[in-house]
């Protein structure tokens, strides 16, 4: 079977190559029908934004979407979202945020949806919109160096343009999808899931860097490409996989919803590296290295 398996990735690696732009394709117009009905990219959680976060110890079980649509309904101008603390698969707390709403409509709204609010055991913290913006526009500046930090040090450490951007692109395209896919999934980032974001970067480059500097920088150690890209996914796929296991084990034992957020982030995007790693980057690398061997390129 796994000789089958590489026998289809031999043959047929220019498929699984287009297949992986498709896929991108698919997430980059998903993120431009999304940006044109709402004029972002991602929806901004309240510490993005700015808005109204209030923390509400409860003793009984809640509904959280049936909490989440009576607020919504009482306040159709405002941008509300509910979430839940566990313990042992009790609702123990909850955490609501709400944008474009005053503390006291919100306070009154929660009692009319007949969740108790005892003066002293709930913490209610507000944000200024602009102070969100702030915070936004800082995170993102905070990714942009961070990516454009990570091309160069690629462009310096093999010293050729082209296969340089393919690992370049390949981050990209990891990137894209992750958030396209967050976007799908309708969720609020905060400053942890940029922070994910940031640390995607470092995960999706590093398989794309060994696969390079084994296909690219080992030529002396014999093999055909196809070879020393399967001597490359052997090491990569591992590392992969184990970071993979570890996010999974992390967001399906995790009480913390930024804990969470973050996991999440991170297991959608290894996810996605295993395919810009091995089809799209593996792809365009060895159809590169083939032409410029027959003196095409």
């Amino acid at each position: 079977m796994k000789q089958s398996l590489l026998r289809v990735y031999d043959v047929h690696y220019k498929k699984l190559m287009i297949f992986s732009f498709l896929i991108l394709l698919a997430c980059i117009l998903s993120l431009g029908i999304g940006y044109a009905r709402t004029g972002d990219l991602f929806k901004q959680g309240v510490s993005l934004k700015g808005g109204i976060t209030m923390t509400i110890p409860v003793n009984q079980q809640v509904n959280i979407a049936s909490l989440q649509e009576q607020l919504i309904s009482k306040n159709p101008q405002a941008d509300i979202s509910v979430r839940e603390i566990a313990e042992g698969g009790r609702t123990q707390a909850l955490i609501i945020e709400a944008a474009d709403i005053t503390t006291q409509s919100l306070e009154e709204s929660i009692k009319e949806a007949g969740i108790q609010l005892v003066s002293g055991q709930y913490s209610s913290e507000t944000m200024g919109s602009t102070l969100g913006q702030q915070f936004f526009k800082q995170t993102l500046k905070a990714v942009l160096l961070a990516f454009i930090a990570m091309s160069i040090v690629v462009f310096i450490t093999f010293r050729s343009i082209i296969p340089s951007s393919f690992v370049v692109l390949a981050a990209a395209s990891d990137i894209v999808s992750t958030l396209a896919v967050v976007n799908l999934l309708d969720m609020r980032l905060s400053t942890a899931g940029i922070a994910a974001f940031l640390m995607l970067i470092g995960y999706s480059v590093d398989t794309d860097i060994l696969l390079t500097t084994r296909v690219l920088k080992r030529k002396n150690e014999g093999g055909t490409i196809f070879q020393r890209t399967v001597q490359a996914m052997r090491t990569g796929v591992f590392m992969t996989l184990t970071a993979l296991a570890a996010s999974i084990i992390g967001l399906l034992f995790t009480q913390s919803d930024t804990i969470k957020q973050i996991m999440l982030i991170i297991t959608i995007g290894l996810i996605f590296d295993l395919i810009y790693t091995w089809f799209q980057n593996a792809g365009i690398l060895r159809w590169y290295l083939e032409r410029q061997e027959h003196g095409k390129v």
